[in-house]
């Protein structure tokens, strides 16, 4: 059951492509991992929508995935809806629709006026959960994030609730990046505030994947879109976008499972406001997908791939896009699937870009 705790900053407790081609660079002292680009393609788009973006993928077990991201006319348009498409035999299928407009409002009583982000979730008893953001009235501020619930590998979904989440007429909350695994058998969403200061947050589901507290992450109030990594049942650590001046990677550092936070030194990574993911990969490497900028070039033009040890200490292993100045190449999705690494990103806002790296592990950290 969550609660309220009313505080200045709205702060919640306990008590409730198509890029060009990656070019491979060697790691050094010591090699944990050795990235190998192995193909690059286009999810296939549903007829007739020109626009499309914010990918996430969720594994569905026996090598199989499923990738949902929205595609419409525009962003906020009003023919916006969120697509699927299953990975099985290595090939992606064709896409067919999830949510709209018309079938939240539907199931949720009153009027939704967009469609934003989705994330997914496959809790341990095989249910996709897919967490979408719809507003009524206004803009992203006027947010909201649904869950829908499927236990058919995502051929239909169910409305299973409106997360409780702000006291502000439960808006101004979204969501951007994958949940994570919890010490309990739960899983970790993140979420992040945005009306007049922006902030991170997570939200923690219990094993029967019923919502059990929330915490505030740090505080900062330019960050969000926060990309959570559990370093251990009690170490967890958060990367953000930044939307300050400071224009660096946002870091968060949490030593009791992500009940409590504390900001740490942003990082040495350019972030001009744009999505960053992040994933600890089965031999403890920690990979970290983000927008470089280099002069000349502009905020989303190149998706670069790092590697640490130590969640600070950043090693560029390979640019997985690099386009033209201006060309977008950006949310980023990080899978793993036994040795194989995959990667969604929205690319160029046309479709959703799909890239799998090989991967040989050559110690455990």
């Amino acid at each position: 059951m969550l609660a309220v705790v009313a505080s200045e900053w709205m702060r919640w407790s306990r008590d409730v492509e198509h890029g060009t081609s990656p070019a491979l660079l060697e790691l050094v002292e010591p090699p944990s991992v050795r990235l190998t680009a192995r193909s690059s393609s286009l999810i296939p788009m549903p007829p007739n929508v020109p626009s499309a973006h914010a990918s996430a993928m969720a594994p569905l077990g026996g090598g199989k995935m499923i990738v949902f991201w929205w595609a419409g006319s525009r962003e906020s348009g009003p023919d916006v809806k969120v697509y699927a498409s299953r990975w099985a035999g290595g090939k992606w299928g064709q896409p067919w629709e999830v949510a709209s407009r018309d079938s939240l409002g539907a199931a949720l009583g009153f009027g939704v006026r967009r469609i934003g982000n989705p994330v997914a979730w496959t809790s341990a008893d095989g249910q996709v959960n897919l967490f979408v953001v719809a507003t009524g009235l206004g803009g992203w501020a006027a947010a909201r994030v649904v869950q829908l619930a499927s236990s058919d590998d995502g051929d239909s979904f169910a409305v299973k609730r409106v997360l409780p989440m702000s006291p502000l007429f439960n808006t101004s909350v979204l969501v951007r990046t994958n949940p994570v695994s919890l010490a309990n058998g739960g899983w970790g969403l993140p979420l992040y505030f945005e009306i007049g200061i922006k902030y991170p947050m997570m939200l923690a589901f219990d094993r029967n994947g019923d919502p059990d507290w929330v915490t505030r992450i740090g505080n900062r109030t330019t960050a969000l879109q926060p990309t959570i990594v559990p370093f251990s049942d009690s170490e967890v650590h958060a990367w953000m976008r930044d939307a300050s001046d400071e224009q660096r990677v946002q870091h968060a550092h949490s030593r009791d499972g992500g009940l409590s936070w504390s900001d740490m030194p942003s990082l040495d990574l350019p972030n001009h406001s744009t999505s960053l993911s992040a994933i600890r990969l089965s031999n403890g490497s920690i990979l970290l997908l983000h927008n470089h900028v280099v002069p000349g070039g502009s905020s989303r033009n190149m998706l670069r791939l790092s590697i640490a040890k130590d969640a600070r200490n950043w090693k560029h292993v390979m640019d997985v896009a690099h386009g033209k100045h201006g060309e977008e190449f950006s949310y980023p999705a990080l899978q793993q699937i036994g040795n194989e690494l995959h990667i969604t990103f929205t690319s160029r806002r046309e479709a959703i870009a799909h890239h799998i790296l090989d991967l040989e592990f050559r110690e455990i950290l």
